[in-house]
Order: C-alpha cells, then sequence, then structure tokens
C-alpha cells in the first residue's frame, strides 16, 4: 500500500500563487509516477501534470505555462508550483501514484484526500 499525504491549498486571489506538496510512503516501487488531478464541483476528475520517476513531465493544456510539476531527488515528493491562478483553478487537487510493476504493468491508482484550492476573482 501507498499512503499520500497533500498540503498547499487554500484561499488565493486571481493572480496569485499556491504550491502544493505530496509526500508519498509506503510501497514505492523504483520506477513510478505521480501527479496532480484536480476535481471540481459537478466535473469530472481531470489531469492536471504528472511527473515519472525518470523525470518525465505531462502537463494539461490549462496547465502549461502556468503550473510545473516537481520531484525531489528521493522521489517521494512531489510539487506543484501553480502560478496565475484563475476562477476556473478552483477545485479539490489530489496527488496519485501509481507503480510499475515487475513485467510492465501498472499498479491502480494509490490517492491522496484531496486539498481544497480556492481562487477568488
Amino acid at each position: 500500500q501507498v499512503q499520500l499525504m497533500e498540503s498547499g491549498g487554500g484561499l488565493v486571489q486571481a493572480g496569485g500563487s499556491l504550491t502544493l506538496s505530496c509526500v508519498a510512503s509506503g510501497s514505492i516501487y523504483s520506477i513510478n509516477a505521480m501527479g496532480w488531478y484536480r476535481q471540481a464541483p459537478e466535473k469530472e476528475r481531470e489531469l492536471v501534470a504528472g511527473m515519472t520517476s525518470r523525470g518525465t513531465t505531462d502537463y494539461a493544456d490549462f496547465a502549461k505555462g502556468r503550473f510545473t510539476i516537481s520531484r525531489d531527488n528521493a522521489k517521494t515528493t512531489v510539487s506543484l508550483q501553480m502560478n496565475n491562478l484563475k476562477p476556473e483553478d478552483t477545485a479539490i487537487y489530489y496527488c496519485a501514484l501509481v507503480n510499475l510493476r515487475d513485467g510492465g504493468s501498472l499498479s491502480d491508482p494509490f490517492w491522496g484526500q484531496g486539498t481544497q484550492v480556492t481562487v477568488s476573482s
């Protein structure tokens, strides 16, 4: 099992910045991916950004140019720097981790509890 603990959400005015952090513990494989998803009220959960343990990144179009994902050297913490926040970024942000198992299959994703981000206009 993997445990994910998020922090850093809050209330910010439009144009402001927030940094989200997520610390992973437990059965973390050497090759994995960690990332951030978000879910706004009455909307589907969507990918914000992801990063593999090898450094490959992926961003949603709305995040490109405004958000930056990073991981620490131990690969157990993932952060999301969010700049120029907009009211439409308001959502619960979830940290996720997927392990690459021996044999090449992916584990089911592990999820954090989520952290609320609210951007006021």
